[in-house]
């Protein structure tokens, strides 16, 4: 097994300078880091963490939150993460928040009782008041992801939400569609509640009147799409389109639609938020609002990083748009449906 001492005879450096590159300490030309990295790699070399930890009175280790694991929108953030902190030589702790309050709160007491230096928490429950007290509390720098947040304190990466919706819905809109049904996510969450609102404003501000008997839940899963698209059709509800508010429902959707014999988008027009993998590959491909998942986890991780490597950021909340993904499942409105 290589040693340290291995690696300054290979890389042509001192123990000293190796040290640094390890710790991330004291100021080490970008060549000559890169070099010892190069070599370390080649090497196979190992740092002690224990040691590196003791050394720097860091863990080294960064904490990750997500409200759960099924489906491919957090696979994406989380194998992101994995993938920028396996460069930064930093060591990864994820846990399940089972997406509910008590569940966030938990698994930041339990990253917490793990010596995270800094933790990135996907909150959909705790109010930025919460979120700020348990940073107070816990003394770790909080990312939180899926929140445009205002607390200086804090540090924040979200989507415009209304902003997504809007694109949606006003797609559905410039087609000439006016009667417009929704299947919203749970509102229980501000993602669920802003773009509802959206949903909303984008018809009142076209002149259209909102239904409220047009307007349904689900929980953001397939199922929940399916079923939520048939409560629509039993209560003989008269739409053209139909704004779901993620992918998934979107799809669960048309599976509904297409038993009960209508077609997408003759018929109805489907549009979602997320474009998840299987959107382009349903039938019809799913129109969608596409989200930078990948830039705004890589953000975050980074700044979660330098977090936790004592450095002292200026910007504190940013904020991400999303882009039209116009496929099949959306078109002019059927002339007799009008």
């Amino acid at each position: 097994m290589a040693t340290i001492n291995d690696v300054c005879k290979a890389a042509g450096v001192s123990k000293a300078t190796v040290s640094r590159v390890i710790n991330h300490s004291g100021q080490v030309k970008e060549e000559t880091r890169q070099h010892v990295l190069s070599i370390m790699e080649q090497l196979g070399y190992q740092p002690n963490l224990l040691a590196q930890a003791l050394a720097t009175n860091t863990s080294n280790s960064i904490g990750l939150i997500l409200p759960h694991f099924a489906n491919n929108y957090f696979g994406s953030v989380l194998k992101k993460t994995a993938q920028i902190l396996q460069l930064k030589r930093k060591k990864l702790f994820v846990m399940d928040s089972h997406d509910n309050m008590s569940g966030e709160i938990e698994a930041l007491h339990s990253l917490s009782a793990q010596r995270c230096d800094a933790i990135i928490v996907y909150s959909r429950h705790l109010t930025e008041t919460q979120l700020a007290t348990a940073q107070q509390e816990l003394q770790i720098p909080l990312v939180v992801l899926n929140r445009c947040l205002e607390e200086e304190l804090l540090f924040s990466f979200g989507f415009n939400q209304q902003q997504l919706a809007q694109i949606a819905v006003n797609h559905l809109l410039d087609l000439g569609h006016q009667q417009i049904a929704c299947i919203a996510t749970p509102l229980s969450s501000q993602t669920g509640q802003l773009r509802l609102q959206a949903y909303k404003q984008c018809l009142n501000l076209r002149n259209i009147p909102v239904q409220e008997e047009l307007i349904v839940q689900g929980n953001s899963t397939l199922p929940s799409g399916y079923s939520a698209a048939l409560r629509l059709l039993e209560q003989d509800a008269q739409f053209t389109a139909l704004f779901c508010c993620n992918d998934n429902m979107a799809i669960g959707a048309i599976r509904a639609l297409h038993d009960n014999n209508i077609s997408v988008p003759g018929d109805i027009s489907v549009i979602g938020i997320d474009n998840e993998p299987a959107a382009s590959y349903a039938i019809p491909s799913l129109s969608t609002v596409s989200l930078p998942v990948e830039k705004l986890t890589a953000d975050a991780v980074n700044l979660a990083v330098s977090l936790s490597e004592k450095n002292t950021l200026n910007s504190h909340h940013y904020e991400y748009s999303g882009m039209l993904e116009a496929r099949e499942s959306t078109g002019i409105p059927c002339a007799s449906l009008l």
